[in-house]
């Protein structure tokens, strides 16, 4: 009996010892989890950006500034389903922000600060103000960015042409930065993927278009009484037609973005096509009504056949790279050749693309006013 009593008040102590151990295993486990975890939160680590320069950014980035990358900050928002962490943007982004849906989705995005950029020139007390952790610039103002690094801020150039103005590459680099930079919150495969949905889809409807039936599109980038603006062959105009195979008019022009050009030459060229972005005021009635200046576009042949159409306005002016490009495509295919792509109903397509690749939910209504553009688009512009 004794021999019985003693086995197992040794059995027991054993047992107790044995979870004493697993308890204490855990409980390092857990102080481990929780170090790393507090680590990951206040660490950094090195990105590589649009410039190839080693940026090391806070991994818990709180606080974003946007100086002239324009159309980041709808990125930015849909990325992260909020727009809590951009305190800073230019006005340009910001009247793009109120004359589009992205203030509709994101009512936060009204309490960024525009005081720190006027025309193009950083105020770098303004900017310390935000106490940005993070500031993104455009990789072709190579002054800016290396003004901000002196000034000590963690400036991340973006690029806008690094891809010969490719605006679906360019939206998936742009992606592909921000998951090195947020690895947490990942759409990168998501956004390449649809991507290259929209891009084959339409890749393969005007495939077998006859050269002489392909559109003749012309792009009125800006437009006033003093000045008419157009895309060359090294600018967005030229990737958007080739992209739904038509040809832009303007294509011997080579100067890089815009190129300034006569009505002389719009007539020569006789697009049936025309785009009109929403970096201008202008308006589709404005060109058929001659209303601005004393150009007369009645004898062009999209003017006569009432074949010229305002561009989107979705979370930014859609003409340049941005989180509507993939959407934007089928638009532009569609404006082009209406017959090969019937059965695309683009408000549709819209909702179910942020929803499918962002889990980001807009209405009906919402992904309609995106394809009705009034002139206060181009306010910040003009």
């Amino acid at each position: 009996m004794k021999e019985k009593l003693k086995r197992g008040l040794c059995l027991s102590l054993i047992i107790a010892m044995a979870l004493s151990v697993t308890a204490c295993g855990q409980s390092n486990s857990n102080v481990k989890e929780s170090s790393s975890n507090e680590a990951s939160k206040t660490g950094t680590h090195v990105i590589t950006d649009h410039a190839d320069n080693k940026v090391e950014v806070p991994n818990d980035i709180k606080r974003i500034v946007v100086c002239d990358i324009l159309p980041l900050p709808s990125v930015l928002s849909v990325f992260f389903d909020s727009a809590e962490k951009i305190v800073g943007m230019t006005e340009a982004s910001m009247s793009a922000a109120k004359s589009g849906i992205l203030s509709d989705m994101y009512p936060e995005i009204l309490n960024a600060s525009t005081e720190f950029m006027k025309e193009n020139k950083i105020n770098i007390e303004e900017l310390t103000k935000l106490n940005p952790d993070v500031v993104f610039y455009n990789t072709m103002s190579k002054e800016l960015g290396e003004q901000l690094t002196k000034a000590g801020f963690a400036a991340v150039g973006v690029s806008t042409n690094k891809w010969e103005y490719n605006s679906i590459e360019t939206l998936n680099q742009w992606i592909d930065l921000l998951t090195e930079m947020f690895p947490g919150n990942n759409k990168a495969d998501k956004v390449r993927e649809y991507s290259k949905k929209s891009y084959d889809l339409v890749q393969e409807r005007v495939k077998d278009i006859p050269d002489d039936q392909r559109a003749r599109a012309f792009f009125v980038f800006a437009y006033s009484d003093t000045t008419l603006q157009t895309s060359g062959k090294k600018f967005f105009g030229q990737w958007w037609c080739d992209a739904i195979g038509a040809k832009n008019v303007a294509e011997e022009l080579t100067n890089d973005n815009t190129t300034k050009v006569s009505m002389e030459q719009v007539y020569k060229w006789n697009p049936n096509l025309i785009y009109i972005t929403n970096f201008t005021s202008a308006l589709p009635e404005d060109l058929y009504n001659n209303r601005i200046g004393s150009d007369d576009w009645s004898a062009i042949d999209a003017v006569k056949n009432k074949n010229v159409v305002k561009m989107p306005l979705g979370l930014y002016r859609s003409y340049t790279p941005g989180v509507d490009t993939p959407i934007t495509l089928l638009w532009i295919a569609k404006m082009a050749y209406p017959d090969k792509f019937q059965d695309i109903d683009i408000t549709k397509e819209t909702v179910d693309y942020y929803k499918d690749v962002f889990g980001v939910t807009i209405t009906e209504e919402q992904a309609k006013k995106i394809f009705n553009t009034t002139a206060e688009a181009a306010k910040g512009f003009v």
